[in-house]
């Protein structure tokens, strides 16, 4: 049994849903201690047990220590079972997040998948659903598998009450693929959403977006949201070129102002479209797990995050695969190798 300390790393729920996801595909038992505890209220939040619940569900696991606020979990999987899965968090915590825990397992299960998440879509510490649709899972998809996500009810921080339900037809394995360019643009896009509020909150966040980023008037879009549960604001900016469609979101507070939320999207922007990178930091994150399950492929990023490098850890850990990685002038190279790497005994 492998044992894995929490407070490494980034220290937060990652290295959790992480090693759940790894500890499945693997078929590899482990123990979690120091549950986030990097994090102002350690151990195990409604979101993080939701995740752990989900991937007790579709492997039949043997778990010990899930509960509020538990700090350390042990996780023996069993085999990986497709099926109609159903979870709700309770909170406004991340479906994205809990769907990540599952969602590489379940790409080779013999049989299709349905899952439906409730609980928050835009959450300003996790993907949102955005992220997931336009960005991460046509990266999967090429992959070999078929993945589709819908948006039934969004749900922001903090009502949540959101639900997004997920297609997954599985493929026998996972191709690795290269991505190093970016692609001529194809388009791109401006979008400012609220919910139960003032409709001129997203009209002056988009002005500012069209005159920082010289957009014209088609390309901005406000969405007055239906069917949520609460008070929400949330921007979005998308940049799709050929290989890649980044998304870069920012979320409107109590007491922010609407130019502020978007001039924080704005900058997140400008620094991607300054570089010539095709994978922003976040993606980043998302495609090291996949990648380095097929045993094979590259991608070239903006940058690595505590995140990314708390992933390279526990791939080590798990798989044993190779990460080679190298630094030319506006980016990192990581190729990924398959079993046969070093292999540490914890992190």
């Amino acid at each position: 049994m492998l044992t894995i300390d929490g407070s490494q790393g980034e220290g937060g729920g990652q290295i959790l849903r992480s090693a759940l996801a790894l500890a499945i595909v693997t078929g590899t038992p482990f123990r979690v201690e120091n549950i986030r505890a990097g994090r102002k209220k350690p151990g195990l939040m409604r979101q993080h047990l939701t995740a752990v619940q989900a991937a007790e569900r579709i492997c039949s696991a043997r778990v010990e220590g899930a509960a509020i606020g538990s700090t350390a979990l042990t996780f023996a999987p069993g085999p990986v079972r497709g099926g109609d899965y159903s979870f709700s968090i309770g909170t406004a915590g991340s479906t994205t997040l809990v769907l990540q825990t599952i969602l590489l397992p379940l790409l080779t299960a013999r049989e299709p998948s349905r899952i439906v998440l409730e609980g928050g879509t835009h959450n300003p510490f996790a993907p949102p659903f955005d992220f997931l649709d336009k960005t991460y899972l046509p990266q999967i998809n090429r992959m070999g598998p078929t993945v589709r996500a819908a948006l039934e009810r969004p749900g922001f921080f903090p009502a949540g009450g959101g639900r997004i339900a997920v297609e997954i037809e599985p493929a026998a394995r996972l191709r690795g693929f290269d991505l190093l360019e970016r692609g001529a643009l194809l388009g791109r896009r401006a979008r400012a959403a609220v919910a139960h509020l003032p409709r001129h909150i997203a009209e002056r966040e988009l002005r500012v977006i069209g005159r920082k980023l010289n957009w014209p008037a088609e390309t901005l879009e406000v969405v007055e949201v239906a069917g949520a549960r609460g008070p929400g604001n949330v921007v979005t900016i998308e940049a799709a070129y050929e290989q890649v469609c980044e998304v870069f979101t920012g979320f409107g507070e109590v007491g922010r102002p609407a130019e502020a939320v978007a001039n924080i999207v704005v900058e997140e922007c400008r620094r991607y479209l300054k570089a010539t990178a095709p994978v922003g930091e976040h993606l980043t994150d998302q495609l090291m797990l996949p990648l380095a399950a097929a045993g094979g492929g590259s991608f070239r990023s903006t940058g690595l995050t505590r995140h990314a490098r708390t992933h390279v850890a526990l791939i080590h850990l798990f798989l044993g695969a190779t990460i080679e990685e190298t630094r030319d002038d506006d980016g990192v190279v990581l190729r990924f190798g398959s079993a046969g790497g070093v292999r540490s005994s914890a992190i």
